[in-house]
């Protein structure tokens, strides 16, 4: 959870002095505050020669608190915001956006589960190239294994008579950070989520951010997993819960990448994170890749409004084509118009 020295920006009440007389209770995140006895700490802060103060630090919380809960919704509410605020975003993969009913939608966090070399990073980087191009919005893009390329990014962007001028300005709309740990990446997020109150609060709206993308999830969450205890699953379903807050809240569509892990003596795999994390998307496809032939086949493993699917990618005569078989016995064929040899590149 947040720390509580990041409110203190939008509530100067939350100064140095308000946390350090948290800090001698024991709190020093949101959640150590809502775990609390609030009427054992006003009770603390009687004792304070600024007790008047300390107390409007707590109430400023606890309003704080009852604002950003969220609302009860009924179904007629959800739909109507759905229709009006999340839309899809095209993957720039034609084949892609058929098998998504669109493309990635707002509002929903999409995992792309697959080993190495499968094409998650190059599906990351696709995204982004056409989030910024085609509908003119911010990309935020977070890369914790060092594959961010802006080359490879620059590829996906159409050539016109200005084909220099446009890679310019697509790859603008486009920020990298990178991040190593989890820990750092709470306070890029928090940092985001700032920015974005900020920018809805002065009516912000040209190249507002449109899409989120961490590349990749496992490689930060899966050091922290060891051991018998809970703490890291506890940060990993709250690396979840914020991130599903940022796309709900903003009308962000969240791309995450994760790796597969061994499922037994069976030979198979499984996406990583375990059954905790299983829980945390919208939609999640699963990406693999036959070496003998080199195909491809993406499989939808979760999706909120489309029954379990799979997508075959064959390269034929320089094009990718794909069979989506979406429920017998109807089957869909789609041909996409550009070389599997860039997807196969991840």
């Amino acid at each position: 959870m947040a720390p509580l020295k990041h409110l203190e920006m939008e509530n100067p009440i939350i100064d140095a002095c308000f946390r350090n007389f948290c800090a001698s209770h024991g709190i020093l995140t949101v959640e150590d505050f809502l775990l609390h006895d609030l009427y054992e700490l006003a009770a603390f802060a009687e004792r304070e020669a600024n007790a008047d103060r300390l107390k409007e630090g707590i109430t400023v919380m606890l309003s704080l608190i009852e604002v950003k809960c969220r609302p009860l919704l009924n179904g007629m509410e959800l739909l109507e915001d759905l229709h009006r605020n999340k839309h899809t975003l095209s993957s720039g993969d034609n084949g892609m956006d058929s098998l998504l009913q669109g493309g990635y939608r707002e509002g929903q966090l999409t995992e792309l589960v697959g080993p190495s070399s499968s094409g998650k990073t190059q599906f990351c980087m696709q995204a982004a190239a056409s989030v910024a191009e085609k509908q003119e919005g911010s990309v935020f893009y977070i890369d914790t294994g060092n594959s961010f390329s802006a080359r490879r990014i620059a590829q996906f962007i159409r050539g016109t008579s200005d084909a220099a001028g446009l890679r310019k300005r697509v790859l603008s709309r486009i920020s990298c950070h990178t991040v190593y740990d989890i820990y750092t990446m709470f306070d890029t997020l928090q940092g985001l989520e700032v920015a974005l109150r900020s920018q809805v609060q002065m009516n912000v709206n040209e190249y507002r951010l449109r899409l989120l993308v961490v590349d990749s999830i496992s490689s930060m969450i899966t050091p922290i997993l060891g051991g018998s205890g809970s703490q890291g699953r506890a940060l990993m379903v709250a690396l979840g819960y914020m991130l599903k807050k940022l796309a709900h809240e903003h009308n962000i569509a969240v791309l995450v990448t994760n790796h597969t892990v061994g499922a037994g003596e069976s030979g198979k795999t499984k996406p990583a994170l375990g059954e905790t994390w299983k829980s945390i998307s919208h939609v999640r496809l699963m990406l693999s890749r036959d070496n003998r032939n080199s195909n491809c086949t993406i499989s939808i493993l979760k999706h909120t409004s489309t029954v379990r699917t799979y997508t075959r990618l064959t390269n034929q005569a320089n094009a990718l084509y794909l069979q989506l078989p979406l429920a017998k016995p109807y089957t869909v064929s789609v041909c996409i118009c550009f070389l599997y040899s860039l997807l196969a590149k991840q």
